[in-house]
């Protein structure tokens, strides 16, 4: 039986992009059923290639951002190398790169140059800082899209110093929003004919994902108490916090004050919360002093039980709560497996591996998960492709264009 194609099968891209931000876009395409060609340097390759966990020559960070695509090698230094490439934009929907700024044109792939090849192409460019602006011609990297855009002081405990975190999420962060752009872009190319260039960075991603909490800050021209997150009004306030329970483990829970007193009483903390004058939430949005003590009671509170009691008793009160998950705890959530947002690959290697499976699931036009590609793996049969003969093939390679 035929496998369904994808909901984006028949769309090609083309890039030359590397790391993160500038790859998982494309990834997710492949997964969707697009035909993506991944440029790479003959002989050596994209750099993360070596990257992360290497298990039988397989990286863990090579294998997340490129599965699925297809693997060319060009000498891009080169007239040839050129030609093929703009050979291969002339029968694409999309360009992406994510080089330094400025490099694209000077190496003559920019995009005035590759529209001309391709008038509907969708041309995507990823930077680091944005394309305007005093540092718009630095390189960037996802510390610098963590570091410029707040997300450090977001996630910080007060009295502690800000840091950025391990888990890259300026990158993805972009990633995703360049994935939305072209998306965008592309359907206003097939409806119109008219391509575009596409722009977006880690920086703006992130500052993006910081959303109405930045917007209230700017509204209020004052920096957001971390920690745990009441917010709201005197009458209406809101809670969303973690506290450890008696052997440290954490958990969150998130409430309106509607259902304040309902989550307090069904935990049993409500009457020694009144007792030691912490019972009205309110008082924690005008007062630094209350909100010290009603969390400070809380988190006395929660450290005389365990996390599993108290997230089973506030879910039969209808209150939002769930265990902190670590990285490693997550993967094994019995609701990630179920979704299969992580799932189980065999390579032909051997191994059976932990990877990331599908954010989405489509009820007619599936999601597959691939492999990353082998360097060079498809030179001749996307060369072939463009009438390239296997000896032609051979020829490049031997004279060190592909």
């Amino acid at each position: 039986m035929d496998e369904k194609p994808g909901p984006l099968t028949g769309v090609k891209a083309v890039t030359c992009s590397t790391a993160q931000a500038g790859t998982v876009p494309y990834m997710l395409m492949a997964d969707l059923g697009a035909d993506v060609i991944k440029i790479e340097v003959p002989k050596k390759g994209d750099n993360s290639r070596t990257a992360g966990e290497l298990i039988k020559g397989r990286s863990s960070f090579f294998e997340t951002n490129n599965r699925g695509v297809k693997s060319v090698t060009l000498n891009l230094k080169t007239d040839e190398g050129k030609k093929i490439l703009r050979e291969l934009v002339a029968k694409a929907d999309i360009f992406g790169q994510n080089f330094r700024p400025g490099a694209a044109e000077k190496n003559g792939f920019g995009y005035e140059t590759l529209r001309e090849v391709n008038p509907s192409l969708v041309y995507v460019s990823v930077s680091g800082y944005g394309p305007q602006g005093p540092e718009g011609a630095l390189p960037g990297t996802d510390a610098v899209g963590q570091a410029l855009s707040g997300i450090a002081e977001a996630y910080s405990t007060p009295g502690q110093p800000l840091r950025t975190g391990v888990v890259s999420v300026a990158d993805e962060s972009c990633a995703m929003l360049t994935f939305g752009g072209l998306l965008a872009a592309l359907y206003c190319a097939k409806t119109t004919g008219v391509g575009q260039k596409v722009e977006t960075s880690l920086v703006g991603s992130t500052v993006r994902l910081m959303g109405w909490t930045l917007t209230t800050t700017m509204w209020r021209d004052a920096n957001p108490i971390t920690g745990a997150r009441i917010n709201g009004t005197r009458e209406r306030p809101g809670i969303a916090a973690s506290f450890d329970d008696r052997e440290g483990k954490p958990l969150v829970l998130q409430l309106g004050h509607r259902d304040w007193k309902t989550a307090m009483e069904a935990l049993g903390f409500w009457d020694t919360l009144e007792g030691r004058g912490a019972s009205d939430l309110g008082l924690a949005v005008i007062s630094e002093e209350k909100r010290g003590l009603i969390l400070g009671v809380l988190a006395e509170l929660f450290a005389t039980g365990s996390r599993d009691h108290w997230v089973r008793v506030l879910r039969e009160a209808d209150i939002v709560a769930a265990p902190v998950n670590t990285l490693l705890e997550s993967s094994q959530d019995p609701n990630v497996i179920a979704n299969g947002y992580v799932a189980e690959k065999t390579y032909p290697e051997g191994p059976t591996l932990k990877v990331h499976g599908s954010p989405w699931r489509f009820s007619e036009t599936p999601a597959r998960i691939g492999l990353a590609p082998g360097l060079g793996e498809h030179n001749e049969a996307v060369l072939g492709e463009l009438g390239y003969s296997r000896e032609a093939v051979a020829d490049l390679a031997q004279r060190g264009i592909i």
